[in-house]
């Protein structure tokens, strides 16, 4: 049974060999490493145990009968710590009902000794492939099932043409990409079209709100975590960035990110490396890291809430997208687009906007930009009676709001200054809460929405509802 020094052409694994015939563990950990793999191995199934209990691996290579615990046993340890570990099962004295309790624990293969070694490889390169597929098929195919080029981009204005124009240059190369504007934009149609347009357009593109979970699940969500790490972790967990291995990573929001965090995302940047939350093993990091912000990240920076160094690491090649009223005369063509899209959606005939309608449209100045103009013309449909989109089915915000700033004026005004004075700090800490409040009554306490309405971030709003305890 020779050994020949051949290179996979498939991916690499962190494989754990178990067995207790030390010229057996010798040869799979030379034949595999030959193979690209990061190979650990064990003589016996306790130490097997405390290695997988210590670190994260991709799979299992087990003899099945050992002298102080059998290949069973643990494969059976093995899926309770990380149940998506593939396992591969090995013996010379293998039996019918063996075997088939090894394939009902989740052993995903077995090889009777002797076995050729051309054959152990091509078992390990199926298991493996088929796993990846496995976990990317659903995120891939939802991904991919949508349309995510620059058509799904609705725009003519010269700002938008220029943006389209820019992602064209840069889709094509590996550099971290900075996209700000205004929330509602729509800043992660065009991470997507970056990615879509690269060559990593093939692999996953994994998007988290760096702004909506608490720090703790936030290092857990990007870096995954190992058994133990902390309560509730029972089992080893990729992250997210694990996840988007070779592909892109698309951080929203990442000015809401803890300094705690920016210090962690730093040396993913720096390194291209990370620890899973509990480990201590490093693991390589081969993505694209493409970042959006609605906030100024340069403020941010003079005012000592981001850091200085992560600032310049992100801002590799920033993409600014126009707010809705810098861009008004994409109005009729967005506004369009989205009637037709719901028409189809709620089983409508509508066949156009009238004239009236489409005046009140491009005179309102769109503060919560084009997830407003959607969600505005999904409303105008439903309402809709009659084969075209009437003034009366628009919102009343958009019929009667101040076309200067898409607001009406506050109703607090005074109109009289007090003669005596009043204490201004608290009439503007009442007014905050008030506002705060009708924002929740209308987005239906939740939280994302009201955030939009208020034009702040989901954490700045959790804030306040702390502070007014609302």
């Amino acid at each position: 049974m020779g050994v020949e020094a051949v290179v996979s052409p498939g991916q690499t694994a962190k494989i754990l060999v178990v067995d207790d015939e030390r010229s057996m563990r010798e040869m799979l950990e030379i034949l595999l490493r030959r193979e690209g793999h990061d190979v650990r191995v064990a003589e016996n199934g306790t130490r097997a145990l405390a290695l997988l209990k210590a670190q994260p691996f991709d799979m299992l290579i087990s003899d099945i009968k050992m002298p102080d615990m059998s290949g069973v046993d643990v494969l059976r340890a093995a899926k309770t710590i990380n149940e998506q570990i593939i396992g591969i099962m090995i013996t010379a004295y293998g039996s019918k009902e063996s075997i088939q309790e090894v394939l009902r624990l989740g052993a995903a293969d077995y090889l009777d000794k002797p076995f050729n070694v051309d054959e152990l490889r091509f078992r390990v390169r199926k298991e493996l492939e088929r796993h990846k597929l496995q976990q990317e098929n659903s995120l891939l195919r939802r991904a991919l099932r949508d349309n995510h080029g620059f058509e799904n981009i609705i725009g003519r204005s010269p700002a938008m043409l220029a943006v389209f124009q820019l992602i064209e240059t840069i889709a094509p190369t590996a550099s971290t990409v900075l996209i700000t504007g205004e929330s509602g934009t729509g800043k992660e149609l065009v991470a997507r079209a970056i990615h879509f347009n690269s060559p990593r357009k093939e692999r996953p593109f994994v998007a988290v709100n760096c702004g909506a979970l608490p720090e703790a699940l936030l290092e857990s969500e990007l870096f995954g975590h190992v058994r133990g790490a902390f309560t509730g972790a029972d089992a080893n967990k990729k992250g997210l960035v694990e996840v988007a291995e070779k592909g892109t990573i698309f951080l929203d929001e990442i000015g809401e990110m803890s300094p705690p965090m920016q210090v962690k995302l730093l040396r993913v940047l720096q390194e291209r490396k990370f620890r899973r939350v509990g480990g201590t093993e490093e693991t390589e990091a081969d993505i694209r890291i493409i970042a959006a912000t609605n906030r100024d990240l340069a403020r941010l920076v003079s005012d000592g809430q981001f850091r200085e160094d992560l600032y310049y690491r992100v801002n590799v090649i920033p993409v600014h997208i126009p707010s809705l009223r810098e861009r008004q005369d994409d109005v009729p063509l967005l506004a369009e687009h989205f009637a037709a899209k719901y028409s189809g959606q709620l089983g409508k005939t509508i066949t156009g906007i009238t004239p009236e309608a489409m005046q009140y449209l491009q005179a309102y100045s769109w503060p919560g930009n084009i997830r407003e103009l959607e969600n505005a013309m999904e409303r105008a449909v439903a309402l809709e009676r009659t084969p075209f989109i009437s003034a009366e089915s628009l919102p009343d915000r958009v019929r009667n709001g101040d076309a200067a700033n898409g607001r009406p004026a506050p109703s607090s005004r005074p109109e009289e200054f007090p003669v005596d004075g009043f204490d201004l700090e608290r009439h503007v800490r009442d007014l905050e809460r008030e506002y705060i409040a009708e924002a929740l009554r209308r987005a239906g306490g939740v939280k994302v929405k009201a955030a939009d309405l208020l034009g702040m971030s989901f954490r700045s709003l959790r804030y306040y509802m702390k502070k007014y305890r609302l």
